[in-house]
């Protein structure tokens, strides 16, 4: 596969936004590894390769009932044009999440869909992303 073009050098503005996104996520309160978790599976949906490389290098995945409800509120927001998303999954994201926290991880699921369409699009060469060190991600764990 051959990468068609680069966001940073073609079009900035279209990276420095979804770089805003980025940055209210990695403040918003949702710990690291369950928005790892949640790019990952958004990613396998769509089928983004460099996405894929990039989220399971960063994740050791471990499965709690709250990152189980967060994988099925990220697949039903994903799948959104399946049937949108069912009373049942929100139930059970609900009983784990906050208002606020299910605001903010509809986001997060939102912001890597975009990422996915954009990498996907413009064939992003998967293969060359280095992970974060531990450390970084027990700050988030």
């Amino acid at each position: 596969m051959e990468a068609r073009f680069n966001y940073a050098k073609t079009a900035p503005g279209v990276y420095q936004a979804m770089e805003g996104l980025e940055q209210y996520l990695e403040q918003c309160g949702l710990e690291k590894r369950l928005m790892f978790l949640v790019q990952l599976r958004a990613s396998q949906i769509n089928g983004c390769a460099y996405c894929l490389d990039m989220h399971w290098k960063d994740l050791r995945t471990y499965y709690s009932d709250r990152e189980r409800a967060a994988l099925g509120w990220t697949e039903s927001v994903t799948l959104i044009t399946q049937g949108h998303v069912p009373d049942a999954v929100y139930t059970e994201a609900r009983s784990h999440f906050s208002d606020k926290e299910l605001s903010d991880l509809t986001l997060a699921v939102a912001a890597i869909n975009a990422w996915n369409r954009l990498s996907i699009a413009a064939r992003i060469v998967p293969g060359g992303y280095q992970p974060a060190k531990a450390q970084e991600l027990k700050k988030g764990a």
